[in-house]
């Protein structure tokens, strides 16, 4: 392990999540996604070896516990995430996981999926079609 780089519990690949992680941040953003949006997510998703319900978990157990605030902000990032900071903070909130931390993002993300449903319907349409 490098120095500096925070102990992950669950091997992950970074370099494979990156790409999965950086263009799933663009569901919380504070910007209404474009089908250009949605093309990119979606490409992102076709070039990975994950399976769509892996992108799915991906997405509530590694990016919505660092950007779930960003919903609820009434001015919130809009522009997009700063890459090295979005993978520095899944990083260190997957090192930090525990059963609270799991319970609590569960509940959470049953709270807020509603606010997702039509952008991952939105993605499994750009997915079929391309």
């Amino acid at each position: 392990m490098e120095v500096g780089k925070p102990k992950v519990k669950t091997k992950i690949n970074i370099e494979e999540r990156r790409p999965i992680w950086i263009a799933l941040s663009d569901l919380y953003i504070d910007n209404e996604l474009q089908d250009y949006d949605f093309k990119y997510i979606s490409q992102k998703i076709k070039a990975s070896p994950y399976s769509l319900e892996q992108i799915k978990q991906i997405d509530k157990e590694e990016v919505f516990p660092v950007l779930h605030t960003n919903l609820l902000t009434v001015a919130g990032i809009w522009t997009g995430f700063q890459e090295e900071w979005l993978i520095t903070e899944i990083m260190r909130k997957l090192e930090k996981r525990n059963f609270l931390s799991r319970l609590m993002n569960g509940i959470m993300y049953a709270f807020l999926k509603s606010m997702q449903k039509d952008n991952w319907r939105k993605i499994e349409t750009m997915l079929k079609h391309d």
